[in-house]
């Protein structure tokens, strides 16, 4: 297997970029909740850590339903978050220190407190205010009845009624109306909107629900087969938390439609006219790496998240079939591929690989092994301290998904990261109370002050990967058969090809010849030079 590789290879196309969740990264203020200003002071953070850039989840004006994927404006900061100039100096200062910056862009769905929505409100049935989003008369003899059986994200229908007896769409929260992308306006807005952040400055973007824009023209039900059923989401303490990732239903009217392609050959365009290699990367939950591959032909978008690793299994093979099932996907289209494990949406992955010292054990082990991959590799803040998923009490929980199915929600994922101290709010901000998500009474010894002096620590492996790294060279991968637990293979020829071995098994496995280069258990290997259950090599020669 080989990366088309081109002659010129974009920034993007090898980086790792680490995503800043804006409300809990830090905060300048002491109101409890992030801001770019906060992002801006703890840059130093993430050059040091080895990253190559940063994107940062929405942070535009929004009634903040959904945390800001429910906007209101594309093209202004929230006062929560700071200002347009605060965003300017953070550009500034990122691009100073060397880092790249992408921005969050949601285009499937606006704020139901956008202008536009407002205006469609007012307007009458079939007037151009209501085109603009996916307004329809409802079912049965006095049009009570949603117009089709389709389901919110979030649980319940994705319907909801206005007072003149229409219905219109949101395929996530009642408050984040679907646009009709079908509408030309729509198009004219984003590409406006591209533009507008374009000029300021901003190296890409990462595209909310990429795979959402384009409904079938019908709005049929979707057709449910007997025995199917939609993903009701993991068990995590006991509790069921809503899949965000898991795609069941095989007919999907609402989803990936051929369409949506076209908006992402006129965004290439756009951003071709800009210097600097600037990018975009689709979140496209798709259900195969083929449908996957399609975002990314050659005039289509720049990458595509590739959440088949997220979604699998503690196991050598299912590993392996992601990896090769990425790069023959990506082949046909000539595009680089991206390695994820976890994001603001999921399972922190110390926790999904069991939590505790195996947990933590097997995310550090899983991560080595998805950075010596070449393409792109995303990572969530928090993760480089060994953060696992945090219980939060039913009293302080804020999804939206929550409140609409009393399922646990994504919050566990989002607690504020600790910074320093022996308390919270662990130097996250300047106060000194729990933030607007509270934080464990025993993250004290996981502070990035803590583990910065610690050379056993998660943050120090992650220094040391991310540094290891950037010594990789070529894009050709050989998996090596090292048996039914091991995961195993090469990167690159010659001299500098480095072999990678993962052990999923529950016992030691032999370890093939060559020089350690990292171990991603920081006692190192045993005497008999053997692989420890749960743990990660590189090896030279």
């Amino acid at each position: 297997m080989s990366l088309n590789d081109p002659n010129a290879t974009p920034w993007w196309r090898d980086a790792v970029i680490y995503q800043v969740y804006v409300r809990s990264f830090a905060d300048s203020d002491g109101d409890g909740i992030g801001d770019l200003p906060g992002i801006t002071a703890r840059l130093p953070h993430l050059r040091d850590l080895g990253v190559d850039a940063l994107w940062i989840t929405p942070f535009y004006t929004s009634p903040q339903k959904d945390h800001g994927y429910d906007v209101a404006d594309y093209c202004d900061v929230d006062p929560l978050f700071g200002s347009l100039a605060d965003a300017d100096a953070l550009i500034e200062r990122a691009h100073g220190l060397g880092l790249k910056v992408v921005v969050d862009l949601v285009p499937n769905h606006s704020s139901s407190a956008h202008a536009w929505f407002q205006a469609a409100l007012a307007a009458e049935p079939g007037s151009p205010e209501r085109a603009r989003y996916l307004f329809r008369d409802g079912r049965g003899v006095d049009g009570s009845e949603p117009p089709n059986n389709w389901r919110s994200v979030f649980g319940g229908p994705a319907w909801t009624r206005v007072p003149d007896g229409q219905w219109y769409l949101h395929l996530f929260d009642s408050s984040q109306p679907d646009f009709d992308w079908r509408n030309p306006e729509v198009g004219d807005l984003f590409e406006s909107v591209l533009r507008f952040w374009l000029d300021r400055g901003v190296d890409g973007f990462r595209v909310d629900v990429a795979h959402g824009l384009v409904k079938e023209a019908s709005l049929r039900d979707q057709v449910v087969e007997e025995g199917e059923e939609p993903a009701s989401g993991a068990d995590v303490n006991g509790e069921q938390e809503r899949s965000m990732v898991e795609r069941v239903l095989r007919d999907e009217p609402m989803w990936d439609q051929p369409e949506v392609h076209d908006v992402y050959r006129r965004w290439h365009r756009v951003l071709a006219e800009y210097d600097g290699d600037r990018m975009d990367v689709a979140e496209a939950w798709t259900q195969t790496p083929e449908s996957m591959a399609r975002f990314v032909r050659p005039d289509e978008m720049s990458q595509s998240f590739n959440f088949a690793w997220l979604v699998s299994p503690w196991s050598a093979e299912a590993f392996a079939e992601v990896i090769t099932g990425t790069f023959d996907a990506l082949a046909e289209v000539g595009a680089s591929p991206t390695w994820v494990l976890s994001n603001h949406d999921v399972i922190r992955h110390v926790t999904r690989y069991g939590g505790g010292e195996q947990g933590l054990a097997r995310a550090r082990a899983a991560t080595m092994t998805m950075l010596a991959l070449p393409g792109s590799s995303y990572l969530y803040q928090g993760e480089e301290l060994g953060l696992e998923q945090v219980d939060v009490e039913p009293q302080f929980r804020q999804d939206p998904s929550w409140f609409r199915t009393g399922e646990v929600g994504r919050d566990g994922c989002r607690v504020p990261i600790p910074w320093s101290g022996d308390a919270a709010p662990y130097g996250f901000g300047p106060g000194g109370e729990q933030p607007w998500l509270p934080q464990p009474d025993d993250w004290a010894p996981l502070t990035v002050e803590a583990q910065a002096a610690d050379e056993a620590s998660t943050l120090a492996f992650y220094r040391r990967t991310l540094a290891a790294r950037r010594d990789l060279v070529g894009t050709s991968v050989e998996m090596l058969d090292l048996g039914a637990d091991v995961l195993g293979f090469r990167r690159g020829v010659g001299e500098r090809a480095v072999t990678v071995v993962l052990n999923c098994g529950a016992t030691p496995a032999p370890l093939p010849q060559g020089e350690v280069l990292l171990c991603s258990d920081a006692s190192g290997l045993p005497a008999d030079a053997t692989l420890p259950a749960d743990t990660a090599v590189w090896l030279r020669g």
